[in-house]
């Protein structure tokens, strides 16, 4: 039987995290991107001394899923202005990644619950995030979790401009809508 367990992450975390984080996005991202603007993206976002400072940060909240010691997935939660399309969302789903192996297990929506918590800890009454415009697989998982579209925004990897989805939920609707969709099973 695999044991999984959701924490919070620290500044011990920063280089386990730096690898993981750059991994999973360069898995995700990197086939349709140009590799020296994905170089200068992951280097930017996905250093140590980044992932450092984010773990350190009182305004975000760094969740971490592992199994026997090693990473699953994380997801990132923080207190962060909201593009213009979005009204009122004091609170963003920065990143929302899981490891390939432990895809479509149930781990997302387990780690869903633990984010709608962290985002009323940090007194979201309503949670945004950007996600590809080119990545229907995920809007689609955020869609289930109650999610739904407010416009688009720029995201840049390296110095390629790319259109991001913005997508808002209101957390209390979150936490309602995974705790539904967690009851059919899964890891």
């Amino acid at each position: 039987m695999v044991t999984l367990s959701i924490r919070r992450g620290t500044p011990a975390d920063a280089a386990a995290l730096a690898r993981f984080a750059a991994r999973t996005f360069e898995e995700t991202f990197g086939p349709d991107n140009d590799p020296a603007h994905l170089a200068e993206h992951l280097a930017t976002a996905y250093g140590e001394p980044q992932q450092q400072r984010e773990l350190s940060d009182p305004d975000c909240i760094t969740l971490l899923i592992e199994s026997g010691g090693e990473l699953a997935g994380y997801a990132q939660v923080r207190r962060r202005a909201a593009p213009p399309c979005v009204a009122e969302a004091p609170v963003e789903l920065a990143r929302f990644y899981l490891d390939r192996p432990w895809q479509g297990r149930g781990l997302a929506q387990r780690l869903m619950a633990a984010v709608g918590e962290s985002a009323a800890e940090l007194g979201g009454g309503n949670i945004w995030l950007g996600v590809w415009e080119r990545n229907p697989r995920a809007i689609a998982f955020y869609v289930k979790c109650g999610f739904s579209d407010a416009g688009s925004t720029d995201f840049f990897v390296g110095a390629d401009r790319q259109t991001d989805r913005v997508l808002v939920a209101e957390v209390d609707r979150l936490r309602r809508a995974v705790s539904t969709a967690g009851r059919g099973g899964g890891a």
